[in-house]
């Protein structure tokens, strides 16, 4: 009964109103974080510490902003190093879309990496044998298996014109289950006694690092395809949230949000949905006059290179709506001039302020657990890739899912490709039971009356 109410006491956690809101300074909120820390390390003991990484802010912006407060100084180095971060968002969107998935693959392999270092860092000592190594073999074998589909699916020309490729897609996924029954294998062989529940553990994380890190990119790349817009713009809308959220909760903000991310208030919540939503209808209206924002991304098999270029759907053609009547009350217009797809940002928006963020407390809990800051310091101020791309997951797979359920309708060139692929006897069957079809509907005969 001792041990309990030690334990209890161990386990209470501070009241509310001691902790600190984004608008304090840094310097409370981060000796906040350290009590946190040393409350949790009380009760999760069992888990080693992670080695804190030093701080790598440039020498320059160090001695540059050597007279200001630690709360002003992070404020300007988080700000310079996110107006350097959107200026490289930009390049990489001119440079095309090539460019950025090779982009969205070193992302993935970078969130990856920071962690399995986290496992690798605590669980070290253990000398469990090849954990890395499996770890990045299962990553390869997953990559090999999502970016085969991809390849299957949108190059499909260009794979059925080249005899190894052919047989590649042919058998793809006989590979790729090949490929990861080997993995299997080879953890099941490195099983040491003593070991077991332990190496399970960690059987388990890659799994789970795989299913949040890959698959979600995957779903990225995916979008691309639908048009660089489904790309942009809700990674846009992560983006503002992030940074509008910051503003509001650093000058205004007062009451904290939730005790997973004390820094979180409730004005910078708020304040970040309503300006990411603005941001998201203006961003949409700039970007759905332009071809090369809006087409579907293709492969041209003539030039053997991918072409931005089509007509475009009635998503991207202004339409006129007619306002409710509160709002032609105060606005005094009867209706409006817009794109549909600006109606479909404002869903965008909403989930990359009020779902989105929940990746980024998922992401805080983590950090908690193995009582670290960050995954890593490669941005200064900002931590490591995966602290920035923790909630752009989570809208990567809405995005998607969101297209599937309500954009995206039959298409014709891919159930052409999947004809050709037939054998001439089964082309022939559905022509003919495509003729027939036609006939029945009265269409076939205006049609040949027309040619």
């Amino acid at each position: 009964m001792t041990e309990l109410r030690h334990r209890g006491a161990k386990d209470s956690e501070p009241p509310l109103e001691q902790q600190p809101s984004e608008d304090k300074g840094s310097d409370s909120e981060l000796k906040a974080e350290k009590v946190g820390v040393s409350d949790e390390s009380k009760v999760d003991s069992g888990v080693p510490e992670v080695p804190v990484p030093p701080d790598d802010t440039p020498e320059v912006l160090n001695k540059a902003l050597s007279g200001l407060s630690s709360r002003w100084k992070n404020w300007w180095v988080r700000g310079i190093l996110t107006l350097a971060m959107i200026s490289f968002f930009f390049i990489i969107i001119y440079l095309g879309p090539m460019v950025l998935m090779m982009i969205v693959l070193c992302v993935q392999i970078k969130c990856f990496h920071e962690i399995i270092t986290i496992g690798y860092s605590v669980y070290h000592s253990y000398d469990l044998p090849w954990f890395r190594t499996l770890s990045w073999y299962f990553l390869l074998c997953v990559n090999y298996f999502f970016y085969g589909e991809t390849v299957t699916d949108y190059f499909f020309t260009l794979v059925q014109r080249e005899e190894p490729l052919r047989i590649l897609s042919k058998y793809h996924r006989f590979i790729s289950f090949a490929l990861y029954l080997t993995g299997f294998c080879m953890f099941v062989l490195s099983l040491v006694k003593k070991h077991y529940r332990l190496q399970f553990y960690m059987f388990g994380w890659t799994h789970v690092t795989l299913l949040i890190v890959v698959t979600q990119s995957h779903l990225i790349i995916h979008n691309l395809f639908e048009g660089m817009i489904w790309f942009i713009v809700p990674i846009s809308c992560v983006i503002c949230n992030d940074i509008m959220a910051y503003m509001f909760g650093f000058f205004f903000g007062r009451t904290p949000l939730i005790k997973l991310s004390p820094k979180k208030t409730w004005e910078g919540f708020i304040g970040g949905l309503f300006a990411t939503i603005v941001f998201g209808i203006m961003l949409s209206y700039v970007m759905a006059g332009y071809r090369y924002f809006v087409c579907p991304v293709e492969f041209n098999n003539d030039s053997n290179s991918f072409q931005v270029d089509c007509e475009p759907s009635e998503l991207f053609q202004l339409q006129d709506y007619t306002l409710p009547g509160v709002l032609e009350s105060v606005t005094g217009w009867t209706t409006v001039r817009l794109y549909p797809f600006q109606i479909h940002s404002i869903a965008l928006s909403s989930f990359a302020s009020i779902v989105g963020p929940f990746g980024g407390f998922f992401a805080s809990g983590f950090k908690r657990a193995f009582k670290i800051k960050d995954f890593a310091n490669t941005i200064p101020g900002h931590g490591g890739i995966m602290d920035r791309f923790d909630c752009q997951y989570l809208m990567a797979t809405f995005v998607n899912v969101y297209i599937a359920s309500f954009i995206r309708g039959p298409n014709p060139s891919k159930v052409i490709q999947q004809l050709l692929a037939l054998r001439p006897d089964q082309q022939l069957y559905i022509f003919n039971s495509l003729k027939a079809h036609l006939t029945d509907k009265g269409l076939l005969p205006a049609v040949e009356a027309a040619a």
